[in-house]
Order: C-alpha cells, then sequence, then structure tokens
C-alpha cells in the first residue's frame, strides 16, 4: 500500500457539493492498495501515521504525533498513486488492486487508525472528490509499506 501524507491545518473533501468528511489540525492521507497488499499493510500504514512525529514542538522540531496534538486524520481513497508513467504519455494503473480489494483495505485502514484512537474521517470510495486542504509547512510525506517492510 501507498499512502501521501500532509500535514495539514484543516482539510475536507467535498462529493457533489455536499462535504463528506473534514478535520482540522492533523493530516491528510490519501492511500491506494496496490496488486498483493493485504490487511497486515493496511495495519502497518496506520500505525506509521499515527505515531509519526511530524508535528512541531516549542522549539519547532518534530517532536509530536496526532496523539501530541489532539489531531485527526483525512483518509481519501486515490488509486493514482499506483500510476506508471514509464512508457507513453498516458499513466497506466494496472499495479492498483481491484476496486473491491482496494476498497476493504481502505476500511481497515480507517479502521485500525480509529483503533489507535485516532479520529478519522473520510472521502468517499470511487467517488469524484473536490479536496480543499490548507497546508501546514508544508510538510509532505511519502510512505510505501514494500519499502517499510524493507
Amino acid at each position: 500500500m501507498r499512502a501521501l501524507i500532509q500535514r495539514v491545518r484543516e482539510a475536507r473533501v467535498e462529493v457533489d457539493g455536499q462535504t463528506v468528511g473534514r478535520i482540522g489540525a492533523g493530516l491528510l492521507v490519501f492511500a491506494a492498495a496496490g496488486h498483493g497488499d493485504g490487511e497486515p499493510d493496511a495495519d502497518l500504514l496506520a500505525r506509521k501515521i499515527a505515531e509519526m512525529r511530524i508535528f512541531a514542538d516549542e522549539a519547532g522540531r518534530f517532536n509530536r504525533s496526532l496523539f501530541d496534538i489532539g489531531g485527526a486524520v483525512l483518509l481519501v481513497s486515490q488509486f493514482t498513486l499506483y500510476a506508471d508513467c514509464r512508457k507513453g504519455r498516458r499513466p497506466s494503473f494496472t499495479d492498483a488492486a481491484a476496486p473491491a480489494d482496494a476498497e476493504a483495505l481502505l476500511a481497515r485502514m480507517a479502521e485500525a487508525l480509529a483503533a489507535r484512537g485516532v479520529r478519522v474521517e473520510t472521502g468517499r470510495f470511487g467517488a469524484m472528490m473536490d479536496v480543499h486542504l490548507v497546508n501546514d509547512g508544508p510538510v509532505t510525506i511519502w510512505l510505501d509499506t514494500k519499502e517499510l517492510r524493507g
């Protein structure tokens, strides 16, 4: 699984003009599942995201986690994180998991975050979404479970 994490002051997702997810300070997480990913990948990403110390302390150092700041996660599915742009001009998405598998893994990731005590809001899987955010920093971090497992 892959996740692109952005530290935000606030973020929201709209579908057809309706807000379906909204957070204040925390992390906007764009996430996608690939072929062969499973529940251990969703759990690993949830743990990493919940525990990452990427919020500033009094000295301005990355020393605080979501728990320390009382932050939340806005989790948005984004299969395009598996875009393969090596050939031609149109990306290929053949490395992305089938929609039903990806939806289940993103739901598992949301559940794993919530089980750790993180407030989680989500977009709507498969919908055309408008994502609004105010970056904090900006701080943007890429995670891939294949790289995390070494």
